[in-house]
């Protein structure tokens, strides 16, 4: 038995938060069996262990509503090139990382976190540019945000793409002049993702320790795996097998590939066994707003007639739609532009009018980055589930700005439309895009700065209550698990988050400067600062 008190208690209970004040939580067993007075607690368990918050504020852990476990752990063993914002400066970073690490001739090179948009040539590198530093390896630059990317000629040799290559559907390889550039986007590149040497073992089953420690020092207790290729069955088997994963997980698996994944994870569909869930499909629609992919109803600002473009037929969303619904699994997409939001909002509609529950799977809409004000009716009426990448306005509001116009930047991640339309909603940071901070996830929401400092749709602020709502007792209610977590209430799990300040007492422009002192998971500590 434990006590947690001497501190500030957030239930995320509404009329408990508004009414009384919570002075302390006991846990037996990994779940809540009091929430109450501190006097109290003491009196009916005076032999409890004693944990003072000291002053700390005790919230629900944060909830993952979506990112991508095994790419957070991979990329850890990547160059980073989050801080690269010149030619001379990408050549250095990947020069030192060969000179540092001893890399023999033929071992694949693979880099992440580069944007373009920060970059002082505003493009990518070239194959040929890449093929003066690494002449030996096979190399992949990664995009920042994982729907683009360059490759060397070695590489391009590796996956099997020639300058007679056709780009599937849905994506592009980039060509001048008849000779390969290096480049692809969308599912081109996610075909050669594919096809790409998987790092040692051991080395990756270390990331993944590390990138848990990661989640966890953001006050995560659960985690998404928000798409599955076939590929990983085998090493999620051997993860759970043995005990690597700490946090709970839930995955959600290429539709393609929703047979094998029901039958390898049996005992996983729809409940955690060995820390992992099953936990429904997922597809994606269009790209990336940031890379110019995302799949527009009207064009890009100074474009005539480019859009975007999607990547599924109406067929086939209505098939996944229909495949999710038949075998009681959750459907998420990933939607960032308003044309792939309509196409999923169309699918999921027509899929209802034929009679379908298609509420009872709670589909997801991912990013809905630029869902229309007018889009709302029929995401209400669906029964859909946004899930909002909101920390965009922060980190690439003035891309946005030039890409779409400042009223279509201006209307990004709509949550205030969507509360004042009583639609639930949650919050992500798609990490490893950006790192799993959910305040400043809730900062980004409450504030909507970018980073030059200009507000970017005002009308969209939503009070600081709401936006922890979004990561903790919505993003419960997204994966069905609101009876289980989200709120402290006895009888749920006792997974918390101590943070050194309150987050509805502090200054809305300091709530991202909060600091994460301690996560619990079951009542036992999993992270302390």
């Amino acid at each position: 038995m434990e006590i947690y008190y001497g501190g500030t208690v957030i239930t995320m209970e509404e009329e408990c938060d508004r009414e009384e004040k919570t002075e302390a939580v006991c846990v037996k067993d990994g779940r809540i069996v009091y929430v109450g007075t501190e006097e109290q607690a003491k009196a009916r368990y005076p032999h409890a262990e004693l944990h003072n918050l000291r002053g700390g504020v005790l919230m629900p852990a944060f909830i993952d509503a979506h990112s991508h476990l095994s790419q957070a752990a991979s990329e850890l063993l990547q160059i980073p090139l989050e801080n690269v914002h010149n030619m001379q400066e990408l050549r250095s970073a990947i020069l030192d990382y060969l000179d540092k690490n001893h890399i023999q001739p033929g071992a694949w090179i693979r880099a992440k976190g580069f944007d373009h948009n920060q970059m002082e040539e505003r493009e990518f590198p070239t194959r040929k540019l890449l093929d003066g530093l690494l002449p030996d390896n096979p190399c992949v630059i990664q995009h920042k945000s994982g729907h683009m990317g360059v490759l060397n000629s070695m590489a391009l040799k590796v996956v099997g793409i020639t300058a007679q290559t056709e780009a599937p559907k849905g994506g592009l390889i980039g060509k001048k002049d008849g000779e390969l550039t290096g480049y692809l986007e969308e599912n081109a590149f996610i075909d050669c993702q594919k096809k790409i040497g998987s790092p040692d073992m051991g080395q990756f089953l270390g990331a993944v320790e590390e990138a848990q420690d990661i989640y966890a020092s953001y006050g995560i207790a659960t985690v998404q795996e928000g798409m599955m290729a076939a590929q990983m069955i085998p090493m999620y088997k051997y993860m759970m097998e043995h005990n690597y994963l700490k946090l709970d997980v839930v995955g959600y698996a290429d539709v393609n590939s929703a047979d094998e994944f029901r039958q390898a994870f049996a005992e996983s569909i729809g409940k955690y066994h060995e820390h992992f869930k099953l936990g429904g499909y997922k597809i994606f629609l269009d790209g990336s707003p940031q890379g110019r992919t995302a799949w527009m109803l009207e064009p890009y600002e100074g474009e005539e007639e480019y859009r975007g473009y999607g990547t599924l037929s109406n067929d086939k969303v209505y098939e996944a739609v229909k495949k999710a619904v038949d075998t009681e699994m959750q459907l998420l997409a990933h939607c960032n532009g308003d044309a792939a939001a309509a196409q999923y909002l169309d699918m999921v509609l027509k899929a209802k009018t034929e009679g379908m529950d298609v509420a009872a799977i709670r589909p997801v809409m991912i990013h809905a980055q630029l869902l229309r004000r007018d889009q709302m009716g029929k995401l209400k009426a669906s029964g859909m589930i946004p899930s909002f990448f909101v920390a965009h306005v922060y980190h690439w509001g003035e891309t946005h700005r030039k890409n779409f116009g400042e009223k279509r930047a201006s209307a990004i991640s709509p949550a205030g439309t969507a509360l004042k339309n009583g639609i639930l909603f949650t919050f992500h940071q798609d990490n490893p895009v950006i790192q799993p901070d959910m305040l400043e996830t809730v900062w980004c929401a409450v504030n909507r700065v970018t980073r030059d400092g200009r507000v970017l749709g005002e009308e969209e602020r939503i009070p600081v209550y709401e936006a922890l709502k979004a990561v903790t007792i919505n993003a419960a209610y997204q994966y069905f698990e609101e009876k289980e977590k989200g709120s402290i209430r006895e009888g749920k799990l006792a997974d918390f988050v101590v943070l050194d300040k309150n987050p509805l007492e502090t200054p809305e422009t300091e709530i991202k400067n909060i600091r994460v002192m301690a996560t619990y998971r079951r009542g036992k500590l999993i992270y302390r600062r």
